[in-house]
């Protein structure tokens, strides 16, 4: 009996509210549908409760979610803050400003590297030149030497090496008529200063000697005749002497350059050549054909540049040779004509010399400049 008792007792289920006191059987059979229900629906969350304290604890620490969900509902109603979309034309800078960032940044890495690059080719080419020149220098002196000393052969034009000869020994014997002149017009002008002075002191002199001034006054008067006559042949011989050194000293020495550049131009023709023939009579391994056909190729460019200036230096001595018998002509004869009426006492047809040849005389003292020019 007992231990029905205790088995009944063990198996009840004892109900414990919030105060501790157990339930009626009302209130048992009320908690045993709760618990069917929830396990057929879920729970309710609604009328569940969350206990901020313990077992024991009083009511006051119990927050029904119900309460919970109507803050949730009231946030839900608050008004949401005004999000304010940003204008195309302000997303179109701010597109562009990255953009250009984004531009600014690798540009600048480019640009290093192409900086880089560019250095380096340059570094290169000059190499090159370098390399190149060396070897051609090495191969013209190569030729030279052997020229000089009778073992190699040099190609030679006799008509045109003639006139190139003929050519400096005219300018040599041009210099030396430049030269004379330039000395004929030191010592004539000092001769012309020498009777301005005499004319000057003759002059004084006839003031003050009563007895001597007609015959002072006639030297006076004829050593400044001479003077002026001496002036006018003056600048027909400066003019000669200008015409002159230009011909000299531009004319045939533009001609001289050309030649000078041809016979460079024929050196390295002779020079590549050579090497050619050397190149031809060695071995024909396949190292050996590429550079013959290397050589080939620079002979030919040699060939095509020593003609075209062998033909420049042609045509250059024809209109060289015109030009110097026109203007040593005109030179020649106005040389001529103010030399014999200076010294005839003509002074009429001297300064019809000049006037021939347009020369204009200019007056003493125009050389230096006023006192207004030079402020």
């Amino acid at each position: 009996m007992s231990d029905g008792i205790m088995s009944k007792a063990a198996t009840m289920e004892i109900p414990i509210s919030s105060n501790g006191v157990s339930g009626t059987i009302n209130e048992d059979e009320t908690l045993e549908q709760d618990l069917q229900q929830v396990m057929v629906s879920g729970p309710n969350l609604n009328e569940t409760s969350i206990v901020s304290g313990g077992y024991g604890g009083t009511t006051e620490g119990i927050i029904p979610t119900s309460s919970l969900k109507e803050a949730q509902t009231l946030s839900c109603n608050l008004p949401k803050p005004l999000l304010i979309a940003p204008s195309p034309s302000a997303a179109c800078r701010i597109a562009n400003h990255d953009g250009d960032a984004g531009s600014m940044s690798q540009p600048s890495s480019h640009s290093s590297l192409t900086s880089e690059e560019m250095s380096r080719g340059l570094a290169v080419e000059k190499f090159d030149m370098v390399k190149k020149w060396g070897i051609n220098t090495y191969k013209c002196t190569k030729q030279l030497i052997s020229e000089r000393f009778g073992r190699g052969s040099r190609t030679v034009d006799l008509e045109l090496e003639t006139q190139i000869e003929l050519l400096r020994d005219t300018k040599r014997k041009y210099e030396g008529v430049l030269q004379l002149a330039r000395a004929l017009t030191a010592h004539f002008y000092n001769l012309v200063q020498t009777q301005r002075a005499l004319g000057d002191a003759f002059s004084d002199l006839s003031q003050k000697s009563p007895e001597l001034q007609e015959e002072f006054g006639y030297n006076a008067e004829t050593q400044k005749l001479l003077c002026k006559n001496g002036e006018t042949l003056l600048g027909a011989v400066n003019f000669f002497v200008s015409s002159i050194n230009t011909l000299i000293n531009k004319t045939m020495e533009d001609t001289l350059m050309t030649v000078k550049q041809y016979e460079t131009a024929r050196l390295e023709y002779d020079a590549y050549r050579a090497d050619l023939e050397e190149l031809s009579l060695g071995p024909r391994d396949a190292a050996t054909l590429c550079r013959i056909e290397v050589a080939q190729q620079n002979f030919q460019a040699h060939r095509i540049k020593y003609e075209k200036l062998r033909g420049d230096v042609t045509i250059k001595l024809r209109f060289l040779q015109e030009n110097k018998v026109k203007v040593m002509h005109k030179q020649l004869l106005l040389f001529h004509n103010a030399i014999s009426s200076y010294f005839a006492g003509n002074q009429q047809q001297l300064e019809a010399s000049l006037q021939q040849f347009n020369i204009k005389l200019s007056s003493a003292g125009s050389d230096k400049p006023s006192w207004l020019e030079e402020q």
